[in-house]
């Protein structure tokens, strides 16, 4: 999925991003990427939601608690399944940004790549 601003001079601003998709087991990972354009320098929190789906690069890890707790808190999106991961990647410069979702114990299953843009 891109995101393009037709009008840059409409001040817009794009909040939240987000796609789901299959994650396999080993390199069968899912990929999701942004890039934070020239201007300000935004906090963004980039979740991965699994465990809490209904079936049918910056950093790393698999406990949103670790060892960001206050922080994701302080968003108020903390993920709601302690196994989700949540970072908060304060005053990204402009640059080309990955976030990997790869499964855990080589597991499958759906997950959502999520980026918002806090204010």
């Amino acid at each position: 999925m891109e995101v393009y601003d037709l009008e840059p001079g409409a001040s817009s601003t794009l909040a939240n991003l987000s796609t789901r998709g299959f994650v396999g087991a080993g390199d069968n990972v899912m990929i999701g990427g942004l890039i934070i354009g020239s201007g300000g320098s935004p906090i963004v929190v980039l979740r991965a939601i699994g465990p809490s789906l209904a079936s049918s690069g910056i950093a790393f890890n698999d406990d949103w608690r670790i060892p960001q707790t206050l922080a994701v808190r302080a968003t108020n999106l903390a993920p709601t399944d302690n196994r989700e991961a949540a970072i908060v990647a304060p005053f990204l410069t402009p640059g080309n940004y990955t976030a990997i979702v790869r499964s855990k114990g080589n597991t499958t299953g759906l997950a959502l790549v999520e980026v918002y843009r806090i204010p």
